[in-house]
């Protein structure tokens, strides 16, 4: 019998023997695992050391966001919303704010429109540098985890300087931004973007230059044309299949379209080019928010006068606002009954489709050592699952 024949799925209708079977050995990754992309489980079924079976698990998070947003006040949602992308808190500050402004039909001050889109951009440089330290690692290269971890904590501070908080900041509310810059943060934030150029310029030659990654990343989860919109499949994930899908060009929001940039694409979605993809848009970020620094409005106002927000009533009616995350396109669809509550929110994250249909069907005939990294290619963050 050849390794094929031995390693294959069995066909239980073909009378095949089941999954129980001696040849078949099934391990869990996870929850607490460094080659799982946070608080999740992966059931594997092994033949040797090639799966042949992969189911996701989830729950072993926090849980339940979109109910919890519907038994509290509207302002009261912002302290839920961040925590369903720990990572990258704002771009789901920004569409709820937007949702409620909608639906309340709230314009807000120009300043606030660029200040939000820094704060995007920020989240997104800070995002990707959490994960190219997990993708490097994935593949045995550890030190640049440590490398990218602590320049993401120079973002962080500023963040912290501009908000009050590190990891969830709540800078972006309904009517616009909680507060103006602080008096030398763009000086400050030029500093932390010279330091990061010269890590990503370190990380090419360790990380791009290694002909290990390259060997292991290349052909490693081929995301093909035929399974983009059969898995809903967004962000770096399909434009590294060559598919021009970004939000901020597609759909433009804030003040994406005064900004001078174009969509970055590849030519195969597998593992290397999606790390590629996500490498050059590092660099994009960087280049979007000098742009944004030179042409914020010098007016003071960033934010519109709301009513009281603790009985504050939104007219009925539902909306849907999306925006362009790390991962790929990034929805709210709210529902207003005109009470003070909202009637229903729904969020619609790229990791659900990424990180169960997609992974479990790419993870088919890879070897169990390069779980991890392709796991960590598709970009996913658990709480977008849990909500």
């Amino acid at each position: 019998m050849t390794d094929t024949d031995r390693c294959k799925y069995p066909d239980q209708s073909k009378g095949e023997a089941d999954l129980n079977s001696q040849k078949y050995v099934k391990i869990w990754q996870g929850p607490q695992h460094p080659g799982v992309t946070g608080n999740m489980s992966l059931e594997i079924t092994l033949c040797g050391d090639e799966v042949i079976d992969l189911k996701t698990h989830v729950g072993y998070l926090h849980r339940g966001f979109e109910k919890l947003l519907e038994r509290r006040k509207y302002i009261q949602g912002f302290t839920i919303v961040c925590r369903i992308c720990v990572p990258e808190p704002d771009t789901n500050e920004y569409l709820y704010a937007a949702g409620v402004e909608e639906l309340a039909g709230i314009e807000i001050p120009e300043k606030a429109k660029w200040l939000r889109t820094l704060t995007l951009e920020m989240s997104r440089l800070a995002s990707f540098l959490m994960w190219i330290g997990g993708q490097a690692g994935a593949f045995g290269l550890g030190t640049i985890g440590q490398w990218s971890v602590t320049h993401r904590d120079y973002l962080l501070d500023l963040f912290e300087e501009l908000s009050g908080g590190r990891i969830y900041h709540m800078y972006i509310i309904p009517g616009g931004v909680r507060d103006d810059l602080p008096s030398g943060f763009i000086n400050r934030l030029e500093s932390v973007l010279v330091k990061v150029e010269k890590l990503l310029h370190e990380i090419r030659i360790v990380m791009f230059n290694n002909s290990v990654f390259k060997m292991r990343a290349k052909n490693l989860g081929i995301i093909t044309d035929e399974m983009i919109d059969r898995f809903g499949v967004v962000g770096p994930n399909a434009r590294a299949a060559g598919k021009k899908r970004d939000l901020r060009k597609n759909n433009p929001y804030l003040v994406y379209n005064q900004l001078d940039f174009e969509i970055i694409t590849g030519d195969i979605s597998d593992a290397y080019e999606r790390a590629v993809i996500r490498f050059r848009e590092m660099y994009q970020s960087i280049d979007l928010i000098r742009q944004i620094c030179k042409m914020i409005p010098d007016n003071n106002e960033y934010h519109v006068r709301l009513p009281n927000v603790l009985n504050w009533k939104i007219p009925a009616g539902e909306t849907y606002v999306k925006a362009e995350s790390t991962r790929g396109e990034y929805g709210y669809y709210l529902v207003s009954d005109s009470s003070d509550l909202p009637r229903r929110v729904c969020v619609r994250g790229p990791s659900y489709t990424h990180a169960i249909a997609l992974l479990e069907k790419l993870a088919i005939n890879v070897n169990i050592a390069d779980i991890a990294g392709l796991m960590v290619s598709l970009h996913t963050y658990p709480p977008e699952i849990e909500r």
